[in-house]
């Protein structure tokens, strides 16, 4: 059995930095975000950046993903300033991505940056309904079904958001995953968070059951999948790993609810879960579900500290280096 106990962080914190502190307390599961808690092959926020102010401006005509769009596109990444879009990745880490890729289809929208065929004609309310769903997506919310809308409005967003999500994978392969991920398959350290390796075997060790939550779709011949693989972390039952949970192609699943489905399902008690991630919706989830949060954020991300430190996070950490963890975590 493993237990948390932060007593020891009161003399020598270490780069841990104490928010909301939680005792002592005994911990079964650890569920862990990926891009950039453990893994730093996608280099996803210029990508989807791109990927949005694409579909806020392109006019979302029926070739908007075509492989000429997304060959120009991946020749972009990271080439130009994109503020509103930019800071939108900031604000929107951990959303779903079809949630953030519904941001950018609704502003489009709300810019009039459509093709004349679609033939949404709204009415003043109905638009004054969309800028507020642009809103509450941008303060980390991702279900609507207290706002009516027309159902040719739900159409146009539900057929175009799976494509621009699959539009969006293709560009990030091109522009860094394919490559990252090879060289990670001969030099895995370079591309973990440092300490990532170390602080999963220990977990394992002291016998916790490790889930990776992602927004990626999960499938076996690529993806998140082989990055997890070429990072060496093994996935199975009673593996460093237990299982890689992902998202959908066309479906919404917001790691809120991810996480709580697999409480559910594996008859987890959320009081004893540890959730380590990057963004707000994990983190918030665990806040939420009274879990322990630990944060894992750069000292220099200080809107994204701001972010957490304003949900009532546990702690926040740059990296897993810092040789307290094996005593804040430990076997009982």
């Amino acid at each position: 059995m493993a237990i948390f106990d932060d007593s020891c962080l009161k003399h020598r914190p270490g780069n841990i930095e104490i928010i909301n502190p939680v005792g002592r307390r005994r911990i079964t599961h650890v569920v862990h975000d990926v891009d950039a808690t453990h893994s730093v092959i996608r280099d996803w926020p210029p990508v989807m950046s791109l990927l949005i102010h694409w579909a806020m401006t392109c006019g979302l005509e029926d070739d908007f993903d075509s492989p000429e769009k997304a060959a120009a596109l991946v020749e972009r990444v990271g080439k130009e300033p994109l503020p509103e879009t930019d800071e939108f990745c900031i604000e929107s880490a951990g959303l779903s991505a079809i949630t953030q890729m519904e941001y950018g289809i609704r502003r489009a929208i709300e810019l009039g940056n459509l093709p004349a065929r679609a033939d949404l004609r709204l009415t003043e309310q109905q638009r004054r309904n969309n800028s507020d769903i642009i809103r509450r997506i941008w303060n980390g919310e991702e279900r609507f079904g207290d706002i009516e809308e027309p159902p040719q409005l739900q159409e146009f967003i539900n057929e175009r958001t799976p494509r621009l999500f699959k539009l969006y994978e293709t560009v990030l392969n091109g522009a860094c995953r394919d490559r990252n991920t090879a060289a990670a398959k001969e030099d895995p350290e370079k591309w973990r968070v440092p300490g990532s390796m170390e602080l999963m075997k220990h977990l394992h060790a002291v016998g916790c059951i490790n889930y990776f939550v992602t927004g990626a779709v999960i499938y076996e011949d690529g993806g998140m999948y082989e990055e997890v693989l070429a990072l060496g972390y093994e996935i199975g039952p009673g593996k460093m790993v237990e299982s890689l949970e992902g998202s959908s192609w066309d479906r919404k699943l917001p790691k809120d609810e991810v996480m709580r489905e697999l409480c559910r399902r594996e008859g987890i008690a959320p009081k004893h879960v540890l959730i380590l991630g990057d963004g707000r919706t994990e983190i918030k989830a665990g806040v939420d579900m009274g879990c322990v949060t630990m944060s894992c954020l750069p000292v220099g991300a200080a809107r994204q500290r701001e972010l957490h430190r304003g949900l009532r996070t546990n702690y926040i950490l740059p990296d897993f280096t810092s040789p307290v963890l094996k005593e804040l975590i430990r076997q009982e």
